[in-house]
């Protein structure tokens, strides 16, 4: 929709041919967006028609499902096509970013490959409400291809080079969120809302250095600009989710009643993983994961965060 709206010529790609087919004619997608008229695009449920002679290539699928499902695509792929990472995780078998993983599975090279993260929450977006979001590319050039791409009066683009600092805000927001979600639901108030966000901030940017990621990347609206989305409106599924679990819901019941998905879930161990691997401590991931996969209860990782010795403010301890 973002890109219909800023002119681009747009095919989509899915496999329900009825929703396909309501897209294509009627201009709705009564599934997930029910009240929202949709630009003219074409829809197919045939992946080598919709890839013929796209110059941009964008990928909004679940994380975890994404290598198997681009893999079959490579062949279809135009030589000089720029992907475009819409996902917000880290792959569990692997523990690599996504941009990894789409370059890997359509054999691209690492300069055709952008991510896009911001305070983006799809619905506001759906309604047309104002926003931001950062387009990051290792080719400058292509970042900029992208960003006009999708840029029209609601959606403004900013471009970086910075594509591990920006994956990594997106897949580990989507994690603070649910300890933010975790929290409320279990009753606490403001404070304990600044805290999880604050601190969960200083989580994001330690690991972002550990693997070279640029610091201003983090003050930003992929860092602390989607970070507060994510955390704070109930629009965010991984808060949602959260939310649940801290009312007292066990994961299963969450998630079915979350009823999409929720990235944070599955992401959290891969991301824990990646951090224990680089020598990065990050506290409220490990009690979110802890929660979700362990049997701990939200009181316990609470109890637990607030009884860690203490330090200084820093980024670096």
């Amino acid at each position: 929709m973002v890109m219909a709206d800023a002119g681009c010529d747009v095919t989509l790609w899915g496999r329900d041919e009825a929703l396909v087919r309501q897209v294509a004619e009627e201009r709705r997608n009564s599934k997930y967006l029910p009240d929202v008229e949709l630009p003219a695009m074409a829809a197919t449920t045939d992946a080598a028609a919709a890839l013929a002679g796209a110059r941009i290539v964008v990928v909004a699928i679940p994380s975890q499902v994404a290598r198997r499902t681009l893999e079959p695509l490579r062949e279809h792929l135009e030589p000089d096509a720029i992907v475009v990472s819409l996902m917000k995780g880290v792959e569990l078998s692997t523990d690599k970013r996504m941009s990894q993983v789409v370059a890997e599975a359509l054999d691209v090279p690492d300069e055709r490959v952008a991510v896009v993260s911001g305070p983006n929450l799809a619905k506001e977006i759906a309604a047309r409400q104002p926003t931001a979001t950062v387009v990051a590319c290792s080719d400058a050039e292509n970042a900029r291809v992208v960003a006009e791409a999708c840029s029209n009066s609601y959606f403004r683009p900013y471009t970086n080079s910075d594509v591990v600092g920006v994956e990594l805000c997106g897949a580990v927001k989507n994690i603070i969120a649910l300890a933010v979600g975790m929290a409320q639901g279990s009753g606490f108030g403001w404070n304990t809302t600044a805290t999880v966000i604050t601190r969960g901030l200083v989580e994001i940017t330690r690991l972002g250095r550990a693997l070279g990621a640029e610091q201003e990347t983090f003050a930003g609206l992929a860092g602390m600009g989607d970070l507060v989305a994510t955390c704070a409106s109930p629009l965010s599924r991984n808060h949602s989710l959260g939310k649940y679990v801290g009312q007292g819901m066990s994961l299963e019941e969450a998630l079915e009643a979350t009823g999409t998905t929720a990235e944070g879930v599955k992401s959290s161990r891969s991301v824990l993983e990646l951090a224990q691997q680089h020598g990065v401590d990050m506290p409220i991931t490990a009690g979110v994961v802890a929660v979700l996969h362990e049997g701990l209860s939200v009181d316990e990782m609470a109890r637990a965060l607030l009884s860690r010795p203490q330090k200084s403010e820093s980024i670096a301890d």
